[in-house]
This record gives C-alpha cells, sequence and structure tokens, in this order.
C-alpha cells in the first residue's frame, strides 16, 4: 500500500488537532510550510531522507521508490499556478513515484505561528505526465561586442496548481490519485477527474536577442486526445464536497 495515505492521513490528523505551522522569522519564506509537512511524513513514515536546498524532490522515502514536493501558497495571493525553478512537475523522477503537497496559509499572519488553510496532495502525473523530459540548464559563450559573456539558460516552469485545476478543494483536504491506485477501506472517493493530452508537443524554443521575440516548435503529439483518469479522495470522516475538474482550467492556470 502507498505510504501516501498515511502521510495524507497524518496531514488531516494534524489540522484538525490545530498543529500550526511555525515560522522562525518573518525572513522564512520557505521552509516554515515544507517543516509542518516533513513532520507529518515523520509520522507516517520514519526513515526518509530530507533533501538539500535545490534538490528534487524535498523528501524521498527510504522503504520504497516515492518522493514528496512541497509547494506552499500564501492565501490570499497567487494560488492558479507557482513557479518552479529546478524541475519541471512529473509523476517519475530517478525512479520514484512523485508526489505533490499543496497547502494554503495566511498570507499576513499575526505572528510567526498559523494554521494551514487547506492541503491536496497530489500524484505527479496529474500535472503532467510526461515521465521522458529531463531538465538540464545550458549556456553559450561568446555573447557581447568582446564576445567574452556567456548567456545562461536557466529555465524556470510556470505550472497549474490544483486549486487552478480543480473546483471543490478550497478550505478542505483532498488527496488524488490515478484511478488504478488500490483505495484503503478508510478512504472514500469524492470525484473523477479527466486529463486529456493535447494535440501538439513544444519541442524547442528559440530567443531572438535583436528583437526579443520568444519562438516555439511544435510537433503532433501522438498521444493526442489521451485521457488521465484520477480519483479526488478523502477519508470516510471528511465532508463529501465533490471534486471536478474547472472550465477552462488549462488555462485560466496562466493568468
Amino acid at each position: 500500500m502507498n505510504t501516501i495515505y498515511d502521510i495524507y492521513s497524518g496531514c488531516v490528523a494534524a489540522i484538525n488537532k490545530n498543529v500550526l505551522i511555525q515560522r522562525e522569522s518573518v525572513k522564512d519564506k520557505e521552509f516554515h510550510f515544507q517543516n509542518w509537512v516533513r513532520d507529518c511524513i515523520a509520522s507516517a513514515s520514519p526513515h526518509f531522507e530530507e533533501g538539500g536546498r535545490n534538490s528534487y524532490p524535498d523528501f524521498r522515502l527510504v522503504h520504497q521508490p516515492e518522493g514528496v514536493e512541497v509547494k506552499g501558497l500564501a492565501y490570499p495571493g497567487r494560488w492558479l499556478n507557482y513557479d518552479s525553478n529546478s524541475q519541471v512537475p512529473t509523476g517519475w523522477h530517478n525512479g520514484r513515484t512523485i508526489y505533490y503537497v499543496f497547502g494554503r496559509y495566511p498570507k499576513h499572519p499575526d505572528g510567526n505561528t498559523y494554521p494551514v488553510l487547506d492541503l491536496v496532495i497530489c500524484h505527479g502525473d496529474f500535472l503532467n505526465a510526461d515521465h521522458n523530459y529531463i531538465h538540464e540548464n545550458k549556456s553559450i559563450k561568446g555573447f557581447g561586442s568582446y564576445g567574452d559573456i556567456t548567456i545562461r539558460d536557466r529555465k524556470m516552469y510556470v505550472a497549474p496548481t490544483p486549486y487552478g485545476l480543480l473546483d471543490g478543494v478550497a478550505h478542505i483536504q483532498t488527496l488524488i490519485l490515478p484511478v488504478a491506485t488500490e483505495v484503503p477501506d478508510e478512504f472514500k472517493i469524492v470525484g473523477q477527474i479527466t486529463r486529456k493530452e493535447v494535440d501538439e508537443l513544444v519541442i524547442s524554443y528559440e530567443f531572438d536577442l535583436r528583437t526579443n521575440e520568444l519562438s516555439i516548435a511544435r510537433i503532433p503529439n501522438p498521444r493526442a486526445g489521451h485521457e488521465h483518469i484520477f480519483h479526488a479522495l478523502r477519508l470516510e470522516a471528511q465532508v463529501n464536497t465533490p471534486v471536478t475538474i474547472r472550465v477552462n482550467a488549462s488555462k485560466s492556470h496562466s493568468n
């Protein structure tokens, strides 16, 4: 059985017990929510590894090939999408199944402790089902009038969050997994979500240094129209608020 069920249950229990996020100071803009998730993982699976500052994923389970990437979102604020500086989202990386934990917390708390407002854990394939792309940063030399400037191609990916893709996940906790995943008895299905692959794939881009224009090249997607189906799950004791795909979700996250 996937440990992600235990991790999700631990997160729900922590929220129900009012276990607060603890921020070291107002300068802690990244690790406060990640540390809260770390404690929930520890309660479900005591054997895990925590990555470094720029490693991926944030946590790697030891007893089975699973990893957890954490994305905290201040609320109210930006919630349709998020920036990923080092890795395009995926459900499979370096031999591990990858899960993403998204949580929202108050944007302007009145202290250094505050609650998790809502939470979504999803399989990485819900965000992007491509397992073949390998992220690399490259550089070119010879730029500038003297030819001694290097340009670094350091990619940033802007991906949708489950809050931008789904209705019914605000102010509650939800688990999103592929339909083929076995569901334990203590869980219930509160929605079925279908994501369909696009007709064309972006395979390259080019930046014109004279005009500052960016152009892209596409090819037909051999899996165009293929459907990836996911279940929205909650514990039996949780509310039955249905989870559905947002209208125009593929467009709204880019706003």
